[in-house]
């Protein structure tokens, strides 16, 4: 029989912090309730863990196959499948992304199979500032009129890497031909269905996306703008605020997510970051 989990809301209807679970020490049936609970929920919070590399393979492992990372340079040496995220420098080099993630996306959005599921664990965070926000699609999808509903389904959005590495503001990087034959463009559906849970979302991004197919720009770009204005309204966005010792988990199937700024001149942060493989959008 499955152990019953102490959980609390993230927000009402969306995500759960997981209470009174150590991921290092518990048991296969409990860990197996996570991962339930995760994919029910849409993100998982579990505080005050202290997580060693080999902890969060273990751990990730359960949710499917680690993916890996477009960027190699900030992996973690001995762990390419934990990418850093920090504004340190070591010999006057930074040792991880800064400024990654900030912007309403879903994680991988470019790639034929876009990661399941993103984990972050945070090893230092600053006092202020670099709160990740997560907005429920599906919440978002459900709260649109059925005539409106009907006007989106069928819509599809070309994704694309080169788009976003030329058009982002922070950190603007023309690829190599290399890296443009790894990454081509995509297309994946406006309206997607979870396939664990049969819940369709809103499933719309920025940065990677391009245009909505068979339809003019700036027509298509501002349909979109709109979208994901809508989606990332208050009653729909669950805001975290980073302590030591948090994993957050959010599936990039059901939300989207940004990364906000901090004072990078007073304060430092470091943290982990983790994907799962996924499937083709349907």
């Amino acid at each position: 029989m499955a152990p019953q989990l102490k959980l609390r809301e993230l927000k009402p209807g969306f995500g759960a912090e997981i209470l009174d679970v150590d991921l290092t020490t518990a048991d296969n049936e409990t860990l197996d309730a996570v991962v339930d609970t995760f994919n029910q929920r849409g993100a998982i919070l579990l505080r005050g863990q202290e997580m060693e590399p080999d902890d969060l393979m273990s751990f990730i492992s359960r949710f499917g196959q680690p993916e890996g990372h477009t960027q190699k340079q900030f992996t973690l040496p001995g762990y390419p499948e934990i990418f850093i995220l920090s504004n340190r420098e070591v010999d006057g080099k930074p040792i991880g992304a800064h400024n990654d993630g900030v912007g309403w996306h879903t994680d991988y959005s470019y790639k034929e199979e876009p990661v399941k599921c993103t984990m972050l664990y945070a090893k230092e965070v600053p006092p202020e500032g670099s709160d990740t926000l997560l907005a429920d699609q599906c919440a978002a999808y459900n709260a649109l009129s059925e005539e409106r509903k009907a006007e989106l389904d069928g819509l599809k959005l070309h994704h694309s890497y080169q788009h976003l590495m030329s058009t982002r503001e922070f950190g603007r990087m023309e690829l190599s031909e290399e890296m443009k034959a790894a990454n081509p463009d995509v297309i994946h559906p406006l309206i997607r269905t979870h396939p664990a849970n049969g819940r369709k979302a809103l499933w719309v991004s920025t940065g990677t996306v391009k245009e909505i197919v068979g339809m003019p720009n700036p027509e298509g770009l501002e349909l979109v703008d709109e979208l994901v204005d809508f989606v990332t309204r208050d009653e729909f966005v669950h805001r975290h605020k980073w302590q030591v010792g948090d994993i957050l988990m959010w599936d990039n199937r059901c939300t989207l997510h940004t990364g906000t700024v901090y004072d990078d001149t007073k304060y430092y942060r470091l943290m982990h970051r983790l994907w799962v493989k996924g499937d083709k959008p349907y």
